[in-house]
């Protein structure tokens, strides 16, 4: 109710306001490996974003966000199909409908959206695909498109890649539109195979770590990142026949690191190979509950991620670090693109209080301000709630 007198009061009252919801996500362990053809091992979160949404009888787009209020209604139209900087976080959902119209489903007139976010921004929680992946549901169910829930997780990616101009692979799209609650998501996103893994984990928390340092994957060093992958597999083709570099078995990757010329090439792809290795590990580590095994693997996750990736930075390596140190921790790692956002951590329940105290003193001393820290709940995928 209080949605519909806020949404009334941005855009006027009258007409059929739906209402729906989409999770955020965060993934366990497999970092970098989407846009490698490796696998990742994610699960949506009880905290996303939420939409009103109104039909209109024009061609008119107009946006609302509670979460940036002194942004105002911004308004752009069904027919205007380039990005524009000016027009800030509002790309991401007009690059939805971009995408949508692109592969087939044209939306015949326009619509107000009033959005509300849960997910800190910039925190490496997929606040921008939660926002992609709602928007491309709310779509299907405003004007009766057919498409499942991979299609809608193409579309967000689609819209990242050419509409944002950030060389994302699909895991934050796909994890949030078909997210499973107490389950995460075993994928292969070479093939888009997927298993749905119960998450056990008796009597262990999955804490999350805010660094509460903003950062962009635009402006960072993501897009570079994906450029040094693709140059090193270049050089690994010559040696070993592979579509992507998480293709390679260790063997392989044996046979052909050498033939990589550059120091800084064959770490980015060490990494790559390595961390899809590991995360295949953890997958049947979990299922054999053997959870200080997948915690190891946590640990040795951000170690790849700081010194062949060099995607942690200060803020994260001090996070991870201070949770290693700390009675009750099973491992931690970075997640998310890095330079900021957040790390996932997993701590015995009776043990949580202490450990949040402790990394959180850890990290004031060293960085200067206070990190946020809170339990992660698993939740559904994107529905409609009114």
């Amino acid at each position: 109710m209080e949605d519909e007198i806020t949404f009334s009061n941005v855009f006027g009252g009258g007409g059929e306001i739906r209402k729906y919801f989409a999770p955020g996500r965060v993934n366990l362990i497999g970092e970098h490996t989407d846009y490698n053809g490796g696998h990742v091992f994610p699960c949506a979160l009880s905290i996303g974003t939420y939409a009103a949404v109104r039909k209109r009888t024009d061609r008119k787009l107009r946006f609302y966000s509670e979460n940036f209020p002194e942004a105002g209604v911004i308004e752009t139209s069904l027919d205007d199909r380039e990005y524009h900087k000016e027009l800030g976080w509002t790309n991401y959902p007009r690059g939805v409908v971009w995408a949508a119209e692109e592969a087939g489903f044209r939306a015949d007139c326009g619509f107000d959206v009033m959005y509300r976010g849960t997910i800190p921004n910039s925190s490496g929680l997929s606040s921008s695909a939660s926002i992609e992946v709602l928007t491309g549901f709310f779509l299907a169910d405003l004007y009766g498109f057919s498409y499942d829930g991979i299609t809608n997780a193409k579309l967000g990616q689609r819209a990242e890649n050419a509409f944002i101009g950030v060389n994302c692979g699909i895991m934050d799209q796909f994890a949030i539109a078909m997210g499973r609650k107490g389950h995460a998501i075993f994928l292969n996103t070479g093939t888009l195979k997927y298993e749905y893994a119960p998450l056990d984990l008796q009597g262990v928390r999955i804490v999350i770590m805010n660094t509460n340092k903003k950062r962009g994957l635009g402006d960072s060093k993501y897009n570079e990142r994906r450029a040094e992958c693709e140059e090193a597999l270049r050089y690994v083709r010559q040696v070993v026949p592979a579509d992507a570099l998480c293709e390679l078995t260790k063997e392989q990757w044996e046979a052909a690191r050498e033939a990589i010329p550059s120091p800084v090439l064959r770490r980015r792809a060490e990494h790559a190979v390595t961390e899809n290795l590991r995360t295949l590990a953890a997958y049947e580590a979990l299922k054999q509950g053997n959870l200080a095994a997948f915690g190891r693997l946590m640990n040795e996750s951000h170690i790849s991620l700081k010194e062949n990736y060099e995607v942690t930075g200060r803020e994260l390596d001090t996070l991870a670090e201070a949770a290693w140190q700390q009675d009750g921790v099973l491992g931690a790692r970075m997640t998310g693109a890095g330079f900021g956002g957040c790390a996932v951590s997993l701590v015995n329940e009776d043990a949580v209080s202490s450990f949040v105290t402790n990394v959180g003193k850890i990290y004031r001393e060293q960085i200067g301000y206070d990190a946020t820290f809170y339990e992660a709940e698993t939740g559904s995928g994107p529905q409609r709630i009114g």
